[in-house]
């Protein structure tokens, strides 16, 4: 009997399909653990000194809105070279500009603690948001590519919880290292820190496997940059991205004056110790995704405008316990509000997703960058009634915009994309 063709010694063994790591092997294991690693370690630097501003002020004898320029200056950077690098990635591979990102910014927060003045730390943080861009630019591309798609969503989320961890946690280290040794040793705790968890990212990375370098032009990217900002839906999103960031950045940047001060007069730990209050974010995001089913992004907008607003003003009176309450509805809303607009982006741009949600990763932290020296003019100028008030005003400003938005609901999408449109929201805080 004659054998098949294709089980002859002379015919060469086919080429297997690209495939991704599946929940469960140790591959997929390996994966979520360095990008958790990279996430915490990330999110752990993007926010160092924010705990830190009263301590700046009052070392370098500034005013809140010229401290915040440690916080607003690294944001601004990461939020310009966000699309450079992920057009970099493109073409060199996410794993390089992943490991490149991760132990460059620690390396630069480590020597950050070493500044000899203000001006010089401010030169260190922005240089330092360059390289932190390396990751949100490129780890939920190389999640796509590298994990099945069956197990995308769990990937996504572990990702996402080593951002919020890292954001939550650089925070609590550094309020507790400056309790103990002052600015210099927090920033040299989260460093290190920050750097431990990138050995630990980079021994951990298997190799990309279904990488395949872009051809896509400058010209090309361009033009598909351009077409999204000419889209006058995507456009209002990206605002309403960058307006709730500018009213949360207001909020956390100068809430630790306010608490250090009378009639608080928390000691610096119990102050870091606050930021415990994200993991209200957690839920309010997930929350706003079902409402959107239900309701639409412009009433999931409004709705999270009026409860960030109403968050904003139960923290007024000089009460610790409607302060605290005050700040898990208004981190509630925030998030919702935040995780309504990033999910529309991926619903709406028809090609180019990648593009569509970097511009919104952009204007997202700008928002940060802006907010910052705004709400500490208002603050300076008003002290909190003044920081209330400008969230009030741009809280007003989101229902506006929002309002050009479709009232219909939205369609309901498969529980992967789902997942990972939620994913993509919650990790950019």
């Amino acid at each position: 009997m004659d054998m098949p063709a294709s089980n002859t010694a002379s015919d060469p063994a086919p080429t297997p399909e690209p495939t991704g790591y599946a929940r469960g092997s140790r591959g997929y294991r390996r994966v979520n653990l360095a990008l958790f690693a990279a996430g915490f370690s990330t999110f752990a630097m993007l926010y160092a000194t924010q705990t830190l501003l009263p301590e700046l002020s009052a070392r370098f004898d500034l005013d809140p809105a010229t401290a915040s320029l440690s916080v607003s200056v690294t944001t601004g950077a990461l939020a310009l070279a966000v699309i450079p690098v992920s057009m970099v990635s493109e073409r060199w591979g996410r794993s390089r500009v992943m490991t490149v990102s991760v132990f460059t910014a620690a390396l630069l927060g480590v020597l950050a603690a070493f500044a000899p003045d203000f001006a010089t730390l401010v030169v260190l943080r922005a240089v330092q948001g360059v390289a932190l861009a390396g990751l949100p630019a490129t780890a939920m591309a190389y999640l796509a590519e590298e994990v099945d798609r069956p197990s995308l969503g769990s990937a996504m989320g572990l990702y996402v919880a080593g951002n919020s961890i890292g954001g939550m946690g650089g925070r609590l280290v550094t309020g507790l290292a400056s309790d103990l040794g002052g600015w210099r040793v927090a920033l040299v705790a989260v460093g290190l820190l920050a750097l431990g968890s990138a050995i630990a990212f980079r021994v951990l990375l298997p190799a990309s496997r279904n990488f395949t370098p872009s051809t896509m032009s400058a010209a090309r990217l361009t033009g598909v940059l351009r077409s999204h900002l000419a889209d006058p839906v995507l456009r209002r999103l990206y605002l309403l991205g960058m307006i709730f960031m500018a009213a949360f950045g207001t909020v956390y940047n100068y809430l630790g004056y306010r608490l250090l001060a009378e009639p608080f007069a928390l000691p610096q730990t119990v102050v870091g110790a606050i930021f415990v209050i994200y993991l209200a974010g957690t839920f309010s995001s997930a929350a706003s995704g079902r409402l959107v089913g239900r309701l639409g992004h412009r009433v999931t907008l409004w709705t999270a405008a009026a409860i960030t607003a109403t968050g904003a003003l139960l923290t007024l009176p000089d009460n610790l316990a409607l302060v605290v309450v005050g700040l898990i509805v208004l981190t509630a809303g925030f998030f919702a509000g935040h995780s309504a607009a990033g999910s529309a982006v991926g619903l709406r741009a028809r090609e180019g997703r990648a593009q569509a949600s970097a511009l919104y990763l952009a204007a997202y932290y700008l928002g940060a960058s802006v907010g910052g020296p705004v709400g500490g003019v208002a603050f300076h100028g008003q002290g909190w009634t003044g920081a209330v008030l400008l969230v009030l005003v741009l809280m007003a400003a989101a229902g506006v915009v929002a309002t050009g938005l479709s009232g219909r609901p939205a369609k309901t999408p498969s529980p992967a994309p789902a997942r990972v449109h939620r994913a993509h929201a919650r990790s950019t805080a």
